[in-house]
């Protein structure tokens, strides 16, 4: 029987800095980064393209070191810089791996990724390259989910891929409490309304605006991604009410 074409052709795909750490408390897990590889090589074979954004928090984390009293810019560039350093480490995993990728940096890092141009974008997108979005959207203040959802209507996902460490949106911490409830779906008002944290406002208000639908996942379950592009529901879809 052939396999199910996508139902994507092409999606962004959100990482945590964590994630690429594995279960180390900071800095980069060779064997975490492979796995995230495996992932995405049959999601890639179905034609679909990807783009991709990862934090930097294994490495910096901006908001906690301005709370300690940096200055919130320069902890925020700081932070920006973490995820080039994440996503230079990704891609040669990933090239390691056969899968081709580039590096695109909304900071300018001449000599180690290339600047982010949408047009450059799209055209790596079509020739099968993964494109590594680094360095937030260039300036302080946003988080990468809010840089997520901007490079996913940038470069017209279908679909923002959010993976987090549990297998969906839950009303509790579902590490802390067994009995926390998972939704299937929400819309982005009940996001907000009920402050359930999954992403901040601004990246919620901006794929409301956009009419993104956000898919939230857990990476860690093998094959979830491939599924997931196929039209499986997996984990809990974020997405107009009326969709």
């Amino acid at each position: 029987m052939a396999a199910a074409a996508p139902t994507y052709r092409r999606v962004l795909l959100k990482l945590s800095g964590e994630a690429l750490a594995g279960g180390k408390p900071h800095g980069f897990d060779r064997t975490a980064m492979q796995a995230v590889a495996e992932e995405l090589k049959p999601v890639l074979a179905a034609g679909v393209q990807v783009g991709l954004v990862v934090g930097g928090g294994n490495l910096f984390r901006g908001l906690p070191a301005a709370a300690d009293g940096a200055d919130r810019a320069t902890a925020d560039y700081i932070g920006m810089l973490a995820t080039v350093m994440n996503a230079l480490a990704l891609h040669e995993v990933l090239q390691a791996a056969g899968i081709p990728a580039r590096v695109l940096s909304a900071l300018a890092v001449t000599g180690v990724a290339e600047a982010y141009v949408r047009s450059k974008a799209l055209a790596h997108l079509d020739a099968g390259r993964v494109v590594l979005c680094a360095g937030g959207i260039g300036n302080p203040y946003f988080t990468t989910d809010t840089a997520a959802c901007l490079r996913a209507i940038d470069i017209g996902a279908s679909l923002l891929l959010k993976s987090t460490k549990v297998d969906g949106v839950y009303d509790a911490d579902p590490l802390r409490n067994p009995d926390a409830h998972r939704y299937e779906r929400l819309d982005y008002d009940e996001v907000l309304s009920r402050h359930l944290g999954v992403m901040d406002a601004t990246a919620v208000a901006l794929a409301r605006e956009h009419a993104l639908p956000v898919r939230v996942f857990d990476m860690n379950s093998r094959g979830a991604l491939l599924r997931i592009v196929r039209g499986e529901s997996v984990g809990t879809l974020m997405a107009p009410a009326n969709a």
